[in-house]
């Protein structure tokens, strides 16, 4: 039986990110479940470290459209590896690595389900991009991008809660929120935990 994570807090995390600031620029992933926290401990992170030394990725900025997912049989598999943009997140990772100039990436909007192109400027001067994501480590060639990832993993009952919490805030009736928990996000969650054992941590965020 794999043993519970240890819990971590911003006290613990954040002096860990912010020593990965102050060299070349470095990827420091977040991953995890849906619905592990991975958001807003990222967001969390850059908003403790110094003002312009880190930026946030988020990989639902990769999100294939819906009028696309659609077009391909998948908008009810919305989230699912096949349902990103896998290439195109794997190349702006790839140009955070190498370039010297303003990189511009895409913000995903959860009231209305779609990602804006270029929406934030990630300056030369910002020193780690924090980056979360449910597939960081599912993609080979995304994980050998990244320093570090860590992986959150919260009692799953927990996570199934705030879940269905977040899909009722963005529209969703009770019950068609609890259903789309329990099938798509779940059938996600079995994909990204198959990978848990290579992350360089594995934690409960204690302030989740």
């Amino acid at each position: 039986m794999t043993p519970p994570p240890p819990v971590a807090d911003l006290a613990v995390l954040v002096p860990r990110a912010r020593g990965r600031c102050g060299g070349p620029r470095q990827l420091l992933g977040i991953t995890g479940p849906p619905g592990a926290g991975k958001s807003r401990l990222a967001a969390r992170l850059v908003g403790e470290l110094p003002a312009g030394s880190a930026a946030l990725l988020g990989m639902d900025g990769f999100h294939i459209g819906d009028a696309e997912l659609r077009r391909r049989g998948l908008r009810e598999r919305k989230g699912a590896p096949e349902t990103f943009d896998r290439a195109g997140f794997r190349c702006l990772l790839r140009r955070l690595r190498t370039e010297s100039g303003t990189v511009y990436v895409p913000v995903f909007d959860r009231a209305r389900e779609d990602s804006t192109a270029a929406a934030v400027g990630i300056e030369p001067t910002v020193g780690l991009v924090v980056v979360e994501g449910n597939y960081l480590l599912h993609w080979p060639e995304v994980r050998a991008l990244l320093d570090e990832v860590w992986y959150l993993d919260p009692p799953a009952d927990r996570r199934r809660a705030a879940l269905v919490d977040r899909h009722v805030a963005h529209g969703k009736a009770a019950e068609q929120a609890r259903e789309w928990v329990a099938g798509s996000d779940e059938l996600n969650a079995l994909i990204v935990a198959a990978d848990r054992d290579a992350a360089d941590e594995v934690l409960d965020w204690g302030d989740w």
